[in-house]
């Protein structure tokens, strides 16, 4: 008897120790193994397997300015909380941090605090924040960054790290078709002459981008006004009302300047010109608000379509482009409500007429054939759109008679002067 209750405790002990072991036990984990708690391949916290769907998603989005003051800063602002609202994500998946400047490390610090907080998409709007970005992309392989406005993402050997922008160039000539109408009424009203017909232009910095703009803007308009010119001034600053509207106010009242426009991101200049009586075509919002009887109409990239695509395609583990080029079909170039107070009779047919054109490839925003460049045809140009950091340029970029920008790179790279077009 007393073998058998021995030989049943002993069964009885080792049942005990079967079950310990099913629920976890406190074994401590071979050293040579990783934690359950981290990525066998880095030493940074696993994030979540991406295609879980939209809860597993959580972006930090980075802005230079205050989205209140500036209307460049205040578009990326409105873009993401719409999507943010269309996607039905919560307000703890949406992190906004402004006023994050481009000098020093506050760019990469902020996206480090970002992902402490468990954003996996890091998303900043600003050219300078690149520098910033590309090291944090390095740093946190895990983790999706995607920069407004940068030429490295094409360059570097980055699957995580991301640019985009969008052929706005197309939705200025627009507007500029709307100036050009202007100008043409102010000539048949007897307000100016055709050689009085003097746009100015508030820029910001003398960068490839601004440059497509405005020449753009100013091919627009000279192609339904052909004695149109332009004379531009930089502040050299992004955001600065003061700048702006001294500006604005320099080229109406000392360079004889009939209609202002900029890419410049305050309400400096839409206020001069309303202050003044002049008609002005803005950039990123409609200022019919600030300028009833002056603002015409706006171009703008929607970003909204953007953030659609990086937010799902984490959420359903799909691939980010490395190089994003948004369109006008794509929806990601617009322009603002027509002033119908201010515009020429006729503006939204001609525009519209222009845009039909844009879509289909019968017209190109720099066809070669309307305009010149030191009184001569430009008829090749070796573009600098694989950023090295030596300003060399490497690619042809006439193509079939045209200017091809934002063909080879999303971030333009038209940096040239042609006649018609004061620079100061």
């Amino acid at each position: 008897m007393k073998k058998i209750l021995a030989i049943l405790l002993a069964a009885l002990l080792l049942l005990c120790f079967a079950a310990c072991g099913e629920q976890g036990g406190t074994e401590t984990p071979s050293s040579d193994a990783p934690s359950s708690q981290e990525d066998a391949s880095s030493n940074e916290p696993a994030s979540e397997e991406p295609g879980t769907g939209l809860s597993s998603v959580k972006i930090g989005v980075i802005l230079l300015h205050d989205p209140a003051a500036s209307t460049y800063d205040n578009n990326f602002y409105q873009a993401v909380m719409n999507v943010k609202t269309a996607l039905g994500l919560s307000d703890s998946q949406v992190i906004v941090k402004y006023n994050v400047p481009e000098e020093g490390s506050d760019c990469y610090d902020t996206a480090a605090e970002m992902i402490d907080e468990g954003c996996n998409i890091i998303f900043a709007d600003s050219f300078g924040h690149e520098s910033n970005m590309k090291l944090a992309a390095n740093d946190f392989p895990n983790v999706q960054f995607c920069h407004a406005t940068g030429t490295q993402a094409v360059v570097t050997d980055l699957p995580n790290f991301h640019n985009a922008f969008a052929s706005i160039y197309e939705g200025r000539y627009l507007a500029g078709i709307a100036a050009g109408m202007k100008l043409n009424q102010m000539i048949e009203d007897g307000t100016i002459t055709a050689e009085n017909a003097k746009i100015g232009y508030v820029g910001a910095w003398p960068y490839a981008e601004v440059k497509s703009g405005y020449t753009s803007f100013f091919l627009g308009a000279r192609s339904v006004c052909p004695s149109a010119t332009m004379e531009v001034v930089f502040t050299n600053s992004w955001f600065d009302i003061a700048l702006e509207k001294e500006a604005a106010e320099n080229l109406i009242n000392n360079k004889n300047c009939v209609l202002i426009s900029q890419h410049a991101d305050s309400e400096g200049a839409p206020k001069a010109c309303e202050a003044a009586g002049v008609p002005n075509v803005a950039y990123n919002v409609s200022t019919i608000d600030l300028g009833p009887t002056t603002a015409l109409i706006s171009s703008k990239i929607n970003w909204e379509p953007y953030f659609n695509l990086i937010i799902n395609a984490v959420a359903n583990g799909t691939e980010i482009p490395d190089d994003y080029i948004g369109t006008i079909q794509t929806g990601s170039v617009e322009l603002t409500q027509l002033n119908e107070a201010v515009a020429a009779p006729g503006t939204a047919d001609a525009i519209e007429a222009a845009k039909a054109k844009l879509l289909s490839g019968e017209l190109h925003v720099f066809d070669t054939a309307t305009f010149t460049v030191d009184g001569a045809p430009l008829t090749s140009y070796l573009a600098d759109c694989q950023d090295m950091g030596d300003y060399v340029g490497e690619t042809e970029v006439i193509i079939d008679g045209y200017f091809a920008e934002s063909q080879f790179r999303s971030a333009p790279y038209f940096d040239i002067k042609i006649d018609g077009i004061i620079v100061n």
